[in-house]
C-alpha cells in the first residue's frame, strides 16, 4: 500500500508546474481533499478540451462553414471566462454546471450544424464527456440525469438525421474520415487521462488515510476493524507493559510558552516512537507527558520482557531542553511489569487500541512510585530478565492499590 500511495502521490507532483497551478485555481484551504480533487479534475478537463477545440475552429473556418467554426470557439471563450471567474470568486457550482452543460450541448449543436452523424464525423461523441465528468464532479447519483439527457439528445439526433443530412454542407471525404479518427482518439484520450488522474489521486488519498489509520492502530487490528467494525478484544497471557513519565514536566510547563512545551514533547515522543519501532514494541498511547508501550501485543513474542527492557534502558538517557534559565536535563521515570492483559478496540468514534488488566495497572504503579532516572520493575520482570540484565533490589515499598511489593531497579544489560 505504501508503494502504491507514493506512486499515486507522485503523479500529481510530476505534473508540470503550470498545470499544477491551473488545476489549483479556485481551490481554498477550507476545501476538503475530495472537493479539491474534483476542482482539479474539472479545471484540467476544461482546459484540455479548450486546447483541442482550435482544431475544429481552424478546419471549419478554412472550409467556410462559419457556424460550425463558431461553436467550438464559443466553448473556448466561455471556458476561459469561467475558469477565470472561478479562480477569482470560487463559484465552483456555477462553473461545474456551466461546463457540464457546454460539454453536453455544444457537440450536438456542432453535429446538427454539420448535417448529422456521418457528415460531422460523429462529433457528438464529445458530449459523452458530460455524464462521465458528472460522475467525477457531482457524484454517481447526480450523474444519472446527465446521462439520461445525453441519451435523449442521441435519440433526437437520430430522428433529425435524415432531415439534417439532406442539407449538409460539403466537406471533403478525407476530412470526414480524419475527423472520425480524431474524435475517437481525442475523446478516448481525454476520458482516459482524466480517469487515470482521478484514480491515482484517489489512491494517493486512500494511502494517506491508511497511513493515518496505522498511526492509530496496529496493522493486524486495523485490518480486522475494516472487515468487521465490531468490538475487538483479545486476551494475551504473556506480555510486558512499559510506562514512562518525564520528571518535573509540570514545573517546566509553568515556565515556558505552550509552543515550546509542545515541541519538547514532540521531540521526546518522536524519539521514543523510533525506539519502539526499532525494538518491535507497540506504542499504545500518550497521556500528557506520559508514554505507554507494550511488547507481546498484538503479535505474541517470547522475548517481550527483554525487548521492553532494552527500550527502557535507551529511553533513560533523558532529554535536554532549553528552558528560560538555559539548557537543563530532564530525567525520565519508567515502570515495567509482565503478565496477562486484555487488549482491544472499543467505541465507535475516536477509537484507540488500549490495554486493560492488573499488569497494566501494576506497570503504571511501578512508574509513579519510581525514582527519577530509574527503571523500576516487578519481580515477574526480574525473573524474565535475569541473568542477561543487571538489576538491583530496591526492597519492599508501598504500592497504591497493591500493598507492599518487592521491586527492582534495572541498570542495563550485562
Amino acid at each position: 500500500m505504501d508503494t502504491e500511495g507514493s506512486s499515486a502521490g507522485g503523479s500529481w507532483e510530476q505534473l508540470p508546474s503550470a498545470l499544477q497551478k491551473l488545476a489549483e485555481l479556485g481551490s481554498s484551504e477550507s476545501d476538503s481533499e475530495d472537493l479539491r480533487l474534483r476542482k482539479r479534475v474539472l479545471n484540467l478537463s476544461s482546459a484540455l478540451m479548450a486546447t483541442l477545440s482550435p482544431i475544429w475552429v481552424l478546419t471549419y473556418s478554412a472550409l467556410g462553414i462559419w457556424l460550425a467554426a463558431g461553436i467550438p470557439l464559443v466553448y473556448i471563450l466561455a471556458s476561459a471566462a469561467l475558469i477565470y471567474a472561478h479562480s477569482r470568486t470560487g463559484i465552483y457550482r456555477a462553473f461545474r454546471t456551466s461546463e457540464l452543460a457546454m460539454m453536453l450541448a455544444l457537440p450536438f449543436c456542432l453535429q446538427w450544424s454539420l448535417g448529422g452523424f456521418a457528415n460531422s464525423s460523429v462529433v457528438a461523441l464529445w458530449a459523452l464527456t458530460a455524464p462521465l465528468g458528472a460522475v467525477f464532479f457531482v457524484g454517481p447519483r447526480h450523474a444519472i440525469g446527465w446521462f439520461v439527457t445525453f441519451a435523449a439528445l442521441v435519440g433526437v439526433s437520430a430522428a433529425l438525421d435524415p432531415t439534417l443530412s439532406s442539407g449538409a454542407p460539403q466537406i471533403p471525404e478525407g476530412i470526414i474520415v480524419t475527423f472520425f479518427a480524431l474524435n475517437l482518439l481525442a475523446v478516448s484520450m481525454t476520458v482516459f487521462l482524466l480517469l487515470e488522474y482521478f484514480v491515482r489521486a484517489r489512491e494517493a488519498e486512500q494511502a494517506r488515510s491508511e497511513r493515518l489509520l496505522l498511526n492509530v492502530l496496529p496493522e493486524s487490528v486495523a485490518v480486522r476493524l475494516k472487515r468487521s467494525p465490531s468490538v475487538i478484544a483479545d486476551g494475551y497471557a504473556e506480555t510486558t507493559v512499559l510506562f514512562a513519565d518525564i520528571v518535573d514536566f509540570t514545573r517546566l510547563a509553568e515556565r515556558i510558552d505552550p509552543d515550546a512545551l509542545v515541541k519538547i514533547l514532540d521531540r521526546a515522543f518522536a524519539g521514543w516512537d523510533d525506539l519502539a519501532a526499532h525494538h518491535g514494541l507497540e506504542k499504545i498511547k500518550t497521556i500528557g507527558d506520559a508514554y505507554m508501550a507494550a511488547a507481546g501485543v498484538p503479535e505474541p513474542r517470547p522475548d517481550h520482557a527483554i525487548a521492553v527492557a532494552r527500550m527502557a534502558v535507551e529511553m533513560r538517557q533523558g532529554i535536554t531542553v532549553h528552558g528560560p534559565d538555559g539548557p537543563e536535563a530532564l530525567k525520565v521515570r519508567i515502570g515495567i511489569d509482565s503478565g496477562p492483559i486484555v487488549a482491544g478496540v472499543i467505541g465507535r468514534s475516536k477509537f484507540i487500541y488500549d490495554l486493560w488488566g492488573d499488569t497494566v495497572n501494576t506497570a503504571s504503579r511501578m512508574e509513579s512510585s519510581g525514582e527519577a532516572g530509574e527503571i523500576q520493575v516487578t519481580d515477574r520482570v526480574r525473573r524474565a530478565l535475569e541473568p542477561d540484565f543487571l538489576l538491583r533490589r530496591r526492597g519492599e515499598i508501598e504500592i497504591k492499590g497493591k500493598g507492599r511489593m518487592t521491586t527492582y531497579l534495572l541498570d542495563g544489560a550485562r
